[in-house]
C-alpha cells in the first residue's frame, strides 16, 4: 500500500514531481515532446493545477506544480463548464455532456444536474489526477503511434512538497530548467525548447504566468507589477547562479558537473539576467516585422514628427521601449506591441 502524499497545512500546495520511462528507454523526441507538452497545457487548462515550469527530458520528466487550495477555488457552474469542455473534449464528447445537461435542466432534476458538476469537479484541484491524466493520454497516443501494448512508465510517480517560499520555488525551479545544460544538450537555458524557462523566452504566456507564480507572493510581488521584463531578469540570474559547472575532484569524490563558468555567470549578474542582442536574435522578434519604424530615440521620434497628423492628438513622442526581456540599448520603436513581442 503506497503511503498518502504529503499536503501542506493550508493554502496552496507546490510539488516537484519526477516520472520515468519503464527500462529508460528515451522514447521523448520532438514529435513525443510535443504531444506531451500539449496535453500538460490542456490538462493545465481543464483541471486547475498551473505548472510552474517543467523540462521534458529523452527518458524522463519534471513538473513544479502549484495545486491550488480547493476550498478558496470557485465550484464549477453550468456555464463555466461548458466552457472548459472544448479545452479537453472534442465536438462530439462535448455535444454528448451537453445534451446530458439540458436533460436533466428540463426534468428540472437538481440532484441530477449536481450529480453531472461533481463528476466534473472532483478530478480538479488535485496533483494525482493531473499526474494520471497526464501519462495515461500520452500512453494510449504513444502505443497507439507505435502500434505497442502495455505500461509505458517506471511506476506511479515521484512527488516532493516544496515550501511556497521564493528561495524554495526557485531552487527547484532552477534545478528544473538546468536539466538539459547538465546534460549537456545545450549551452544556454533559452535553446532548449522543452523547458519552461525556454517556453516563457519564446513568448508563451501561460509559461510565463508560471515563473511570475514564483514571485507573487514574494518581496518581488509586493506592490510591484510583475512584468515579464522584471521576472525574466530574477529568475535568469538565479538559473546562472545555481549552474556554477564543477571539475571532478578525486579527493572528495565530487563528479564533474556541466554548468556555467563563473565568468558568464558574472556577466549575468552585472547585466541583471537581461538577454544580450545576439541572444535576443535567436528568437522570433515582431518589432521588426510589426514596429513599423525601429531605430534610435532620435531617428524614431523624428518619423514620428515628420507624419504627426497620423497619430492621435493625445500622444506626445513616437519612441517606445522595447520589451522582452533583453538588453536593447537605445533601440526603440514606433508602435508599442502588446501582444508576444518576442516569440
Amino acid at each position: 500500500m503506497r503511503p498518502n502524499r504529503l499536503i501542506p497545512a493550508r493554502g496552496d500546495g507546490y510539488f516537484h514531481v519526477v516520472s520515468r520511462v519503464v527500462d529508460k528507454r528515451f522514447i521523448f523526441n520532438a514529435k513525443e515532446k510535443n504531444h506531451f507538452r500539449k496535453w500538460m497545457r490542456k490538462l493545465e487548462a481543464f483541471l486547475g493545477v498551473q505548472v510552474v515550469t517543467y523540462c521534458l527530458m529523452s527518458n524522463h520528466f519534471h513538473l513544479l506544480l502549484r495545486v491550488p487550495d480547493r476550498a478558496s477555488m470557485p465550484k464549477l457552474t453550468v456555464e463555466s463548464l461548458l466552457e472548459l469542455l472544448p479545452v479537453l473534449y472534442s465536438d462530439t464528447q462535448s455535444l454528448g455532456i451537453l445534451q446530458e445537461i439540458e436533460r436533466a435542466q428540463a426534468a428540472r432534476d437538481e440532484a441530477w444536474l449536481a450529480r453531472i458538476l461533481e463528476r466534473f469537479e472532483r478530478r480538479r484541484f488535485d496533483l494525482s489526477i493531473f499526474v494520471r491524466e497526464l501519462k495515461q493520454r500520452f500512453t494510449r497516443w504513444y502505443n497507439r503511434t507505435n502500434n505497442r501494448r502495455g505500461t509505458l512508465w517506471e511506476d506511479r510517480f515521484k512527488s516532493v512538497l516544496v515550501e511556497g517560499s521564493e528561495r524554495a520555488l526557485m531552487t527547484i525551479a532552477a534545478y528544473i530548467d538546468l536539466n538539459p545544460i547538465r546534460a549537456g544538450l545545450v549551452k544556454s537555458p533559452e535553446d532548449y525548447r522543452w523547458c519552461g524557462y525556454a517556453e516563457a523566452v519564446a513568448g508563451k504566456q501561460v509559461a510565463r504566468r508560471g515563473l511570475k507564480a514564483i514571485l507573487e507572493h514574494t518581496s518581488h510581488g509586493v506592490n510591484r507589477d510583475l512584468t515579464w521584463e522584471y521576472t525574466a531578469g530574477v529568475y535568469r540570474v538565479l538559473l546562472f547562479g545555481k549552474g556554477l559547472e564543477r571539475e571532478a575532484d578525486a579527493a572528495t569524490g565530487a563528479k564533474a558537473r556541466r554548468g556555467f563558468s563563473a565568468e558568464r555567470i558574472e556577466a549575468e549578474e552585472k547585466r541583471e539576467g537581461r538577454l544580450s542582442i545576439p541572444e535576443i536574435l535567436r528568437c522570433r522578434v515582431r518589432y521588426f516585422c510589426d514596429g513599423a519604424v525601429f531605430g534610435t530615440v532620435e531617428f524614431v521620434n523624428s518619423v514620428f514628427e515628420a507624419h504627426r497628423g497620423k497619430f492621435s492628438a493625445g500622444r506626445r513622442t513616437g519612441a517606445r521601449r522595447l520589451r522582452g526581456g533583453a538588453d536593447w540599448g537605445e533601440l526603440r520603436t514606433l508602435r508599442d506591441l502588446q501582444i508576444t513581442p518576442v516569440g
